[in-house]
């Protein structure tokens, strides 16, 4: 039986520490790094700004992600970390994430390196489930055919680490729209009961983190997320997307119900699929490349409306949090599933999507 009290106490001084640690690390960072995460100083990284600033905020993350999994082998269960196959796995992934994008932010390596890397990261979260017996931890289960199980999820794993590093263009966007995502998938574990898992701790830590990080990337910012930080969370957000959200326990039944498996995920990752889809659209029907860089995302027509950068936060997070109430009360309160809530929530999700796409129809001209 969970002892919630202590529980509490430990969550809460857990979460203080992190947070104390994310900021001291990253004014550390802050204060000794000249160049350090600046690719050229002669030149600027194509985002909203047009100040090089230290891209250095993957590095918290991945050190305070480090340090929650260890807390919880001392805390909880060392076995549940050291010996499972798939925690090591996911550990694997996500430490091959982190390299990849701390290369990227010093070399700017090439886009077909970071694909395979994605890949990779992929197959160790799919490989990982299926030798640990857990098959459906993190591998997506949409079809009765295990190929195109294994074929959505790479694509899944693939899309939400380059949706993550496109959104990364504006301060304290894509920091805010992570913890928001974050945020409901621990309400979601508490509805299981889930506070002593692995999972529930990590979590908390990463969004300590990413609260830390906020500190010196809201706007104006002083700090960057980096690839070394969008590639890791990224991969983050699609592990929790995963386990939480597309394989939700109100799913392990022997009926999945597939509408209202993918609404829950629209819900939930609605801003960086929305975002990432217009800008795909946008740069097709111009004839250019959806991978190369440019200021033509959802954010940066907001800022063309005339709204500033934090006002644009305070949007996304209205959205954000609107958008995760709703998921919750399908998950807490939604049993029967009817065409009348896909209606509903379809609508909403697709308002959304052409809200802001039609904002990136507006003063096209100064995109350049």
């Amino acid at each position: 039986m969970i002892n919630y009290e202590y529980t509490f106490l430990v969550y809460a001084e857990f979460f203080v520490g992190i947070t104390v640690f994310g900021l001291v690390i990253n004014t550390i960072l802050l204060k000794f790094s000249k160049t350090l995460g600046i690719r050229d100083k002669e030149s600027t990284m194509i985002r909203w700004s047009p100040i090089s600033k230290p891209a250095l905020g993957g590095i918290t993350f991945f050190m305070s992600f480090l340090v929650s999994t260890g807390c919880y082998g001392i805390l909880f269960d060392p076995q549940e970390v050291f010996k499972n196959l798939e925690i090591i796995c996911m550990i694997s992934a996500l430490l091959l994430a982190f390299i990849m994008g701390l290369a990227d932010d010093a070399y700017n390596t090439k886009p077909w390196l970071k694909f395979f890397i994605q890949l990779s990261c992929g197959l160790l979260l799919i490989f990982g489930s299926i030798q640990s017996g857990s098959e459906y931890n993190f591998i997506i289960k949409v079809f009765e055919i295990d190929f195109l199980n294994y074929l959505i999820t790479f694509i899944w794993v693939v899309g939400i680490m380059n949706s993550i590093n496109m959104l990364d263009n504006m301060d304290g966007i894509t920091t805010v729209t992570s913890i928001f995502i974050l945020l409901t998938s621990l309400v979601f574990m508490g509805f299981q009961n889930s506070f002593e898992s692995f999972d529930f701790l990590v979590i908390m830590g990463v969004v300590a983190a990413l609260f830390s990080f906020l500190f010196y990337n809201w706007s104006p910012a002083k700090m960057y997320m980096g690839d070394s930080g969008s590639q890791f969370i990224g991969l983050f957000l699609a592990i929790i997307g995963i386990k939480y959200f597309w394989n939700s326990s109100i799913f392990n039944t022997n009926v999945v119900i597939h509408s209202k498996q993918i609404i829950i995920v629209l819900l939930v990752f609605i801003l960086p699929i929305v975002d990432t889809t217009s800008v795909f659209i946008n740069r097709i029907a111009r004839k250019q490349s959806p991978f190369i860089g440019g200021k033509d995302h959802t954010t940066h027509h907001l800022s063309f409306l005339g709204f500033n950068n934090t006002q644009i936060i305070f949007i996304f997070s209205g959205i954000a949090f609107l958008s995760s109430l709703m998921s919750i009360i399908i998950y807490r309160f939604v049993d029967y599933w009817s065409y009348l809530y896909v209606t509903l929530y379809g609508i909403y999700i697709l308002a959304i999507f052409i809200t802001l796409y039609l904002t990136t129809q507006q003063h096209k001209e100064l995109r350049e």
